[in-house]
């Protein structure tokens, strides 16, 4: 893994904000789509992006996966944690995204049950 590859990943603002949701919760495609507001394909771009440079590991489940952040590539770069346990927590994006992702749970929102939260 190359330090190029990780920082050319974190260098889009959705991916930022992919990885900040990741980080607190492990979410499929579709929670993704609905608490980012983005479109399916959007997200799988992105995504992609994420694992190719090892950010993130999915775990299949039925149809599904499941993504969260790889824990190694946060002991490998440890700048890594710092920018997602308390650098994006000051970004009014990352914070609206946060409070989507708990509205999202609190309707009942998950992949076998995609919810509807609506706009901001």
């Amino acid at each position: 893994m190359d330090i190029v590859e990780v920082l050319k990943a974190l260098a889009d603002e959705t991916r930022i904000r992919i990885l900040n949701i990741l980080y607190k919760e492990t979410l499929c495609v579709c929670d993704l789509e609905e608490i980012l507001q983005i479109s399916q394909s959007n997200a799988s771009r992105h995504l992609t992006k994420l694992k190719n440079a090892r950010l993130i590991i999915g775990e299949k489940q039925a149809q599904w996966v499941y993504y969260q952040v790889d824990e190694k590539i946060l002991e490998k770069y440890s700048f890594l944690k710092e920018l997602l346990a308390k650098e994006l927590d000051k970004s009014p994006q990352c914070q609206k995204d946060l409070a989507r992702l708990k509205k999202y749970r609190e309707c009942g929102g998950s992949c076998e049950r995609t919810v509807k939260i609506g706009g901001d």
